[in-house]
């Protein structure tokens, strides 16, 4: 089982299942950390939160002092379970106790004067997949000062004919220093692909990798939000420097 090891600022060191952590008043406790969809129309402190496989909690308690996050907004959560809830909207109730925000944009439609600005600089591609009607991305690059730029991009320019939705990630490192090693999440929401009459769509996702290297995935979008597969990360993720 891979496991997930965040930066101090994040969490301490957890698995993606069930750990076993210890808290002042609680001997004894588990915490689970999952990727999920904040629902927030409010801009509550307490607020919804769903899981790629439909799970849905509410945030009953929180130790995350005058977090409020937006809705729509993906998240990589550390929660502890305090009760299940049956006949209602949503299956548990529970704690947050840490969260990291996930970078979270919609498919960005490049025109001949944003070419420039987009970018097309090599980050590290370790893992991509869909998820909670996202394409999320797990990437690394060298980095300093500068803040980097990341967007999924569709260039009806290019024209491809074998019927698959053609995407690209893209990375504008605004000529940073490789200084060291920074490790982000994206996600890029998906529901404006959806087509009446069809429950999926093929997608190509067009990358450039260290060192200098073009590759391709190839992914099925199911418009039902399904997964196209489970996901464990491992690794430090890096706080910001990132948009």
């Amino acid at each position: 089982m891979k496991t997930v090891k965040f930066s101090l600022t994040i969490v301490c060191a957890v698995t993606l299942c069930l750990v076993s952590c210890k808290d002042d008043d609680r001997s004894s406790v588990y915490s689970w950390v999952s990727i999920a969809t904040v629902e927030n129309p409010n801009g509550s402190r307490y607020f919804f939160f769903t899981l790629d496989n439909g799970v849905r909690m509410w945030t009953s308690a929180t130790d995350i002092p005058n977090y409020v996050p937006k809705d729509g907004q993906r998240i990589l959560a550390n929660y502890t379970i305090l009760s299940d809830r049956k006949d209602t909207t949503y299956q548990h109730d529970v704690r947050l106790n840490a969260v990291y925000s996930i970078l979270t944009k919609d498919i960005f439609h490049v025109t001949a004067a944003t070419q420039d600005s987009i970018g097309d600089d090599p980050a590290g591609i370790d893992d991509i997949w869909i998820g909670g009607n996202c394409l999320n991305v797990e990437f690394v690059f060298g980095g300093h000062y500068e803040t980097h730029f990341i967007n999924l991009v569709s260039d009806s320019a290019k024209v491809y004919d074998d019927r698959k939705v053609h995407l690209e990630f893209r990375h504008n490192a605004h000529q940073d220093t490789e200084a060291y090693r920074q490790r982000h999440i994206a996600s890029f929401r998906l529901k404006s692909l959806w087509k009446e009459g069809v429950d999926s769509l093929a997608l190509v996702v067009h990358t450039h990798e260290y060192p200098s290297e073009r590759r391709q995935y190839e992914l099925v979008y199911h418009f039902s939000g399904q997964s196209s597969k489970k996901k464990a990360f491992e690794g430090d993720v890096t706080t910001g420097n990132v948009r």
